[in-house]
């Protein structure tokens, strides 16, 4: 799924490691979803939008998944 995550971490000044801190994941999972190999469970969504103060749909776009097929 397609994510804005690190522009959004790295705009807050955030390293991978503070920001899964703060939103307790570990570094490893917040590689991974930035990197698009992991789609976050949707607590977890929750917890990122809530933590940059955006809505879901401003971190992640379903619409824009490059393994989807139409």
């Amino acid at each position: 799924m397609n994510n804005d995550v690190r522009s959004y971490r790295e705009d807050a000044n955030l390293s991978q490691g503070g920001l899964a801190e703060a939103v307790g994941v570990t570094r490893q999972t917040i590689n991974a979803i930035e990197r698009e190999r992991y789609d976050p469970s949707l607590e977890l969504a929750f917890k990122l939008a809530a933590h940059f103060q955006c809505r879901v749909e401003d971190l992640f776009d379903p619409e824009l998944d490059a393994d989807s097929t139409a």
